[in-house]
C-alpha cells in the first residue's frame, strides 16, 4: 500500500537508507554515511555492480541475491530500485524514515533524471511514502565537504518535517567554488546520440550508443545554477500529468471516438 511521506516525530531512533546506482564500492556512499551517522541508524543497501542509466527498472519474479558485507552494509545483485524495495519490504519491514541516493559520480540534471538510477531510487522511496533525495556531483569528488554539510542539514530537516506528498529532491553539486543554493526547475539536455557499428567475426552485428552531451542554459534551471557554481535543488513530483493539455485532449478525443 502506498502511503504519504512522513517525518520522524517520535523519540524512536530513525532509520536512514543509503543507496546509489554506481555500486556498493562507490565513494559517494561513504561521504553520505559520514554526513548522517549521528542522525540515526544508517543502513547501506546498494547494487553489487554499477547500474548507471538503469532508470526505474526492477527485477520482477526472479530471486535477487544479497550479501551482507559488514554491519549494516548490504550488496544487492540488482538495480537501485531493487535495493529500495528489498530494504523497505524485506530487510527493514517498512521502518525506513529517510532515503538518500548517491552521491552520483556525475550530474543528473534536466532530462537525465528519466534515465538515472540514482534518481530512480529516490523516486521509489517517494512512491513508498518515504522522504527521499538524490544527490550528484558535477565532477566526482569535487566539493565533498560542501556536499556533506548540505546532506547533514537536509537530513535533519527531512527527518523532522518530511516532504510534501509525491515530492522528492534532486540535488546537483557544482565543480567550482560554491556560491550558494538555488531552487531550480529541470533544464533541457541536448542529446547528440550516435549508434556506432561494431566489427565482429562471423557476421555478428553490434551497436554502441554514444555521443556528445550538451544543454541549454535557461533561466532558473538546474543547468544554469550548476554552471554558475550554485548548488541546484530541484523539487520533482511523481504526477507526470500534463494538466495544461487535459482540456484540449478531452475536446479532441471526444470527437474522435463515439461509442
Amino acid at each position: 500500500m502506498r502511503s504519504e511521506q512522513r517525518g520522524v516525530r517520535s523519540k524512536t531512533i530513525p532509520k536512514i537508507l543509503l543507496t546509489n546506482d554506481d555500486g556498493i564500492d562507490a565513494p559517494g556512499l561513504k561521504v553520505i554515511e559520514s554526513a548522517v551517522k549521528d542522525l540515526g541508524k544508517v543502513y547501506v543497501v546498494a547494487p553489487s555492480q554499477n547500474q548507471s542509466a538503469a532508470s526505474h527498472s526492477f527485477t520482477l519474479r526472479k530471486p535477487i541475491k544479497i550479501c551482507q558485507l559488514q554491519e549494516n552494509w548490504y550488496s544487492v545483485e540488482g538495480t537501485p530500485t531493487d535495493c529500495v524495495l528489498i530494504a523497505h519490504h524485506g530487510l527493514f519491514k517498512k521502518t525506513i524514515n529517510l532515503v538518500i541516493s548517491g552521491i552520483n559520480d556525475g550530474p543528473n540534471m534536466g532530462d537525465d533524471v528519466l534515465y538515472s538510477g540514482t534518481v530512480a531510487a529516490a523516486i521509489e522511496g517517494t512512491i513508498l511514502g518515504i522522504p527521499s533525495i538524490a544527490i550528484s556531483y558535477r565532477k566526482d569528488g569535487y566539493n565533498t565537504d560542501v556536499a556533506k554539510k548540505l546532506i547533514t542539514k537536509l537530513a535533519k530537516e527531512l527527518l523532522k518535517n518530511g516532504l510534501p506528498k509525491k515530492t522528492l529532491l534532486n540535488i546537483n553539486i557544482p565543480e567550482g567554488t560554491v556560491k550558494g543554493i538555488k531552487v531550480t526547475r529541470m533544464g533541457k539536455r541536448i542529446y547528440k546520440d550516435m549508434a556506432i557499428l561494431g566489427n565482429h567475426p562471423n557476421g555478428v552485428v553490434s551497436y554502441t550508443i554514444d555521443g556528445e552531451l550538451s544543454w541549454e542554459i535557461e533561466s532558473e534551471t538546474d543547468f544554469e545554477a550548476v554552471e554558475n557554481n550554485y548548488i541546484s535543488i530541484t523539487p520533482l513530483h511523481l504526477d507526470m500529468t500534463d494538466y495544461h493539455e487535459i482540456a484540449s485532449f478531452r475536446k479532441k478525443f471526444s470527437k474522435l471516438f463515439s461509442f
